[in-house]
């Protein structure tokens, strides 16, 4: 039944797939090409942060003017060079993930879409190159707001644009692999599913307190049961 459906809401870098760099790189190129400078992102946080919150920090470190013209050409020239970086780098999906896709695609209960801190053609451009992005309906993306913790919200608001259902927190599933993953599914009051494929430990991700905790997403069985779905 239509009210039985559930929202799975599935993070990008470390949780699907590691791009092996290319879009670190692509941030680097778009900034150098726009302001002339080049920033290693060594004092940036760049792990579950979204891209739009991300050109702030890199703006505000170098005294740059946060314009929307600044971010507008800046993002430009990052989605230039991640289309062109994405092919020439050696990236891969994570363990699992195909699996996974390939057993909740096909149930009419389970509702697939994105809550990346991507922009939407960024998510696009990955996604399509590993062979994926026709898993998911929709998505909240750092086009919606710089701030990761409100992207639930957009996702709501679009699943029940799609579907006609508001879905209920327990109903709804966040899959990421960082802290900012979990506190953004406590935002909307979601169930939080933490996975230590990124660049934290599980030791360190069990300090958040996530709902599930996995290694990898190797293991379809245990996560299909966390998802109510085995």
């Amino acid at each position: 039944m239509t009210a039985e459906k559930k929202l799975i809401l599935f993070d990008i870098d470390g949780t699907l797939l590691t791009s092996g760099g290319a879009g670190e790189r692509a941030l680097r190129l778009g900034f150098r090409d726009r302001f002339g400078i080049d920033d290693d992102l060594s004092k940036i946080e760049i792990a579950g942060r979204t891209d739009s919150g991300i050109v702030r920090r890199m703006l505000a470190a170098h005294r740059l003017p946060e314009t929307l013209e600044n971010i507008a050409a800046f993002f430009d020239g990052y989605l230039h060079h991640l289309a062109r970086e994405i092919p020439r780098t050696p990236g891969r999906l994570l363990p699992g993930i195909l699996p996974l896709l390939d057993a909740l695609k096909p149930r009419a209960d389970m509702v697939l879409a994105l809550l990346t801190g991507n922009l939407a053609r960024g998510a696009e451009i990955k996604l399509l190159h590993y062979g994926v992005w026709h898993f998911f309906e929709f998505g909240a993306y750092a086009d919606d707001h710089h701030d990761r913790d409100q992207l639930g919200h957009f996702a709501k608001a679009r699943a029940l644009e799609r579907h006609g259902v508001d879905f209920a927190p327990e109903r709804i599933f966040v899959l990421g692999d960082t802290p900012h993953d979990i506190t953004c599914a406590r935002a909307i009051g979601a169930q939080a599913i933490a996975i230590a494929t990124g660049k934290f430990t599980r030791d360190q991700l069990a300090t958040h307190a996530p709902d599930f905790l996995f290694d990898d997403l190797g293991d379809i069985a245990a996560v299909l049961a966390a998802l109510g779905a085995d």
